[in-house]
């Protein structure tokens, strides 16, 4: 018998790929000849890491093929065809619709994904989720094969190397760091990140900086989005390292004072674990409850006027309650409903609302004289009268 791993890119860096690799020396220890074999390998990779999909030697029943499923790829249906033992290990698939804006590439491969991963619902013989949010998502699919959690294989003495000393001379000099290491990508909502950072350098620490840490490859319209909307807010001291060596990014937790994560997927979410294991703190937006969600919390459903939806809004009542004083921060006030519910929620954790800042309020719209009606104390930095799309002018209002 022998463990086949099979996957369509083994990349340098990349979560999917440092699990295989950490896989195979798990299984070799175990006694079990084993080897991997991709579709693209990345050249920056050691020699030998791997083989190409066309070198799969003829396999038995006895043999095992432990396939790594996270995108679009014409092996989703290629390992149904394979006659052996086939264990699937889930790391999720990003929903296509973060991508359509961005690629149209991007969303058509994360669609096929999703289409292969229903496809072999009943076609392997056993699967291993990275999360339990994984297994949750394979059981919606339709798998009723056995499932069990294994998360993603951290190789966590690599953390012992020595970090870049270059990197932390270069950023320790007295500013707080925060950073948030990951692929530039919609999904990973470092435009909240931006968003976040603002409030917190213009009101709390203007001597702080944001470092965005991951390569922007196939999302170049998204990283000059978020470039643009960085110009917009004026806003100086966030740098994007791009896709670098390791020793660097070791370095980044290194000077890191907090870690600020707005995801809104993840399948397993990789660097959370590495700044737990550098002590880093971890400031992470939770948009849905899950199993990962443990306790009790206050919750309410906030409706977005900008990106029309309503969000269910959860904080653990282990960080919010009487005693507690709450400062409501947001960047665009239109309808209200946002605050609103947020305001409700502070209420019923039994804390004081001190009042909320407002980067821009639409003062044409009933959010801002709703709210002060119910005796909260509201800072706009500018409130817009009108605004007229056709003569393309925006009137803003006196200061009172």
């Amino acid at each position: 018998m022998k463990i086949y791993q099979l996957l369509p890119t083994l990349a340098f860096g990349d979560a999917v790929s440092n699990d295989a690799l950490a896989l195979e020396k798990v299984i070799r220890e175990m006694g079990y000849k084993t080897e991997i074999f991709a579709e693209s390998i990345d050249a920056r990779l050691p020699k030998g890491s791997a083989k190409f999909v066309e070198k799969l030697p003829r396999l038995n029943e006895k043999d095992i093929i432990l396939y790594h499923l996270s995108t679009g790829t014409k092996l989703n249906y290629r390992l149904a065809q394979m006659h052996c033992r086939k264990v699937m290990v889930y790391h999720n698939i990003t929903p296509p619709q973060f991508f359509e804006e961005y690629s149209v590439k991007a969303a058509q491969l994360c669609q096929n994904g999703l289409e292969g991963a229903s496809y072999l619902a009943d076609k392997v013989d056993y699967c291993l989720a990275v999360s339990e949010y994984n297994k949750q998502d394979l059981i919606r699919m339709g798998y009723t094969c056995p499932i069990d959690v294994l998360p993603i294989l951290i190789p966590f003495d690599d953390y012992a190397k020595t970090p870049s000393q270059q990197v932390i001379d270069r950023y320790s000099d007295g500013y707080t760091n925060l950073i948030f290491t990951g692929r530039i990508a919609p999904n990973k909502r470092q435009e909240d990140v931006i968003r976040a950072f603002y409030d917190y350098k213009k009101f709390y620490n203007p001597k702080s900086r944001l470092i965005l840490v991951g390569g922007h490859n196939g999302m170049e319209r998204y990283y000059h989005r978020l470039k643009s909307y960085i110009n917009a807010l004026e806003l100086e001291d966030v740098v994007f390292p791009g896709h670098i060596k390791f020793d660097e990014i070791l370095a980044y937790y290194k000077i890191a004072d907090v870690f600020l994560c707005q995801s809104e997927h993840e399948g397993f979410c990789v660097p959370l674990v590495e700044a737990m294991y550098f002590d880093v703190p971890v400031v992470f937006a939770k948009k849905t409850q899950t199993k990962n969600i443990a306790g009790e919390v206050y919750t309410t459903k906030v409706e977005s006027y900008t990106h029309g939806r309503v969000y269910d809004i959860i904080v653990s009542k282990e960080f919010l309650g009487a005693g507690d004083k709450v400062l409501l921060i947001d960047d665009f006030l239109a309808n209200g409903k946002a605050l609103e519910g947020l305001a409700a929620l502070v209420r019923d954790s039994g804390a004081e609302l001190v009042g909320a800042g407002i980067v821009i309020e639409k003062g044409f719209q009933v959010g801002g004289d709703l709210l002060r009606s119910e005796g909260i104390r509201l800072e706009s930095l500018a409130i817009v009268e009108s605004m007229d799309e056709e003569a393309q002018t925006i009137v803003f209002r006196d200061d009172e």
